[in-house]
């Protein structure tokens, strides 16, 4: 699945916002988030969405202790992307996707 076909899944649901103080036991992670577009559960977050090399990172959404908006991104054609500041439960597991450009065996 392609970075812009999870820009353009479902919306990510309710999660607590953050409002006080640091959270403990839990790492931030900033990004652009979205609803997993199979499995419930889960969401996605796009780091630096607008950059040349994002990265996806799936995470369970019981594993999310906190959310914190945070200043939206603007691209070029002035269209506005929410980034927010999640909080992961320290010790969750998470999966990291990152593109590469296919060119010899590594």
């Amino acid at each position: 699945m392609s970075i812009s076909s999870y820009l353009e899944a479902m919306p990510l649901s309710e999660i607590e916002r953050y409002i006080k103080g640091l959270p403990k036991d839990s790492v931030p992670y900033t990004g652009h988030p979205r609803q997993h577009p199979s499995e419930k559960g889960k969401l996605i977050l796009i780091h630096d969405p607008l950059g040349e090399n994002p990265r996806v990172m799936e995470f369970k959404v019981d594993d999310v202790t906190h959310l914190e908006e945070i200043p939206s991104a603007v691209t070029e054609a002035g269209e506005g992307v929410r980034l927010v500041k999640l909080w992961i439960r320290r010790g969750a597991i998470g999966v990291l996707m990152q593109p590469f450009e296919v060119q010899d065996s590594p």
